[in-house]
């Protein structure tokens, strides 16, 4: 019986990997991010889908959680502290405009359906945030990088990212219903651990770079997992959140270690990510879906005009034209892992209704898909119509 039921465990598995690999091929082929395609294939393979996985829900669920500290350490790796430091000095103002303007369409469709204070808190923070890896990839893949609206997108993108530092504490207080002192405190540890380790990785950061490396690459691996998945639960136990004490980690560590660790760490941050996307449509039955789709659409709607706008000014602010404005504006329109890594925390938690994930997993998809597409059209339809509507000579 256990050797039928490993056998089975086995067969599930290696059907859900090469399904991804499929899927993964699929959404390169025509030019989308693969997350949408996880979430649709873990939608098949759930709750109320064609096919129940039964014999592989243990595993996926482990992995699904390193996937998130691997997402944010990853996350992490990308900035320097002087790096953050000065984004959050160039951008302070941009970045609050981004998060009012995007955080509050979310807060007011879940008071509308009800989903009182708690399903708010959680529907903002999924409402609010490009996906980083999305808008990275645009950005390359359409040779934007050099352009003048760029550091406008980026420095938004860090905003974002660092306030998801002081925002996860908060959703995890109030998921987990605790008390009012009890929460401030959680949000107060979490924001003397952003300073913390701000001021360590600025003045010290070569010392954690240095503890970490090594010249051995089974070593190297062994230890920088260790170390995240140790700050990640540690984190936990002080009520934190793992993904901000992996994102922190990510931040101390730098220079050639950083490196090195995003080179080695980006293909196990694919295959866990995959698992923890699959997980989140496995949780959500695809039949709670037509309910929300009419708010769901309602929201894709305005965060798009909210972020197109958002991007536009900011790109406005640092000289950019016309064109350059909306491609800063379509670039920020992509929602993607980390609006589901705090969907998940929501559906985990068992504080939100069923509806949440399904509204979450709906919105993530439409958002994934029409971010890549806006940025790449956008413009050459609006240069379209300027010529169509200028004087012939």
């Amino acid at each position: 019986m256990v050797a039928d039921e490993t056998a089975l465990g086995l067969i599930q598995l290696g059907a859900v990997f090469f399904g991804l690999g499929l899927l993964g091929r699929l959404a390169g082929r025509i030019g989308l991010s693969p997350i949408p395609l996880y979430l649709i294939g873990g939608l098949v393979f759930g709750t109320g889908g064609l096919v129940e996985l039964h014999h592989v829900d243990q595993f996926i669920h482990l992995a699904s959680e390193i996937g998130v500290v691997l997402l944010l350490l990853l996350l992490g790796l990308e900035y320097t502290a002087e790096e953050l430091v000065t984004g959050m000095r160039r951008s302070w103002l941009a970045g609050v405009v981004d998060l009012v303007a995007n955080a509050t369409p979310g807060v007011v469709v879940a008071l509308l359906l009800g989903w009182g204070p708690t399903g708010a808190v959680a529907m903002a923070g999924v409402t609010v945030i490009s996906s980083s890896g999305i808008v990275a990839k645009i950005l390359n893949d359409f040779g934007r990088l050099g352009n003048r609206e760029t550091p406008a997108i980026l420095s938004i993108l860090v905003f974002e990212d660092l306030a998801m530092a002081a925002y996860l504490p908060v959703l995890t207080a109030v998921l987990a219903g605790i008390g009012f002192v009890t929460g401030a405190t959680s949000v107060a540890i979490a924001l003397v651990a952003v300073s913390v380790v701000l001021v360590i990785a600025l003045r010290y950061g070569r010392y954690v770079s240095m503890l970490i490396d090594s010249h051995d690459r089974e070593i190297f691996l062994l230890t920088l997992l260790g170390s995240a998945l140790l700050v990640a639960g540690m984190a936990t136990v002080l009520q934190v959140s793992a993904a901000v004490g992996a994102f922190l980690l990510g931040i101390a560590i730098s220079g050639t270690t950083a490196e090195s660790a995003r080179t080695m760490l980006e293909p196990l941050r694919d295959l866990f990510a995959a698992l923890f996307f699959v997980l989140f449509g496995l949780s959500t039955d695809p039949q709670s879906i037509p309910p929300v789709l009419g708010w769901a659409c309602v929201l894709v709607v305005v965060t798009v005009v909210t972020k197109v706008a958002t991007g536009w000014w900011a790109a406005a602010r640092a000289g950019a034209s016309r064109y350059g404005r909306l491609r800063a504006g379509t670039s920020l329109v992509a929602h993607g892992e980390f609006s589901i890594v705090i969907a998940g925390l929501a559906v985990s938690a068992g504080a939100v209704p069923a509806e949440f994930a399904a509204m979450a997993t709906t919105y993530v998809l439409l958002m994934a898909v029409l971010g890549p597409i806006a940025a790449r059209f956008a413009e050459p339809v609006v240069r379209r119509l300027d010529r169509l509507r200028a004087p012939a000579t």
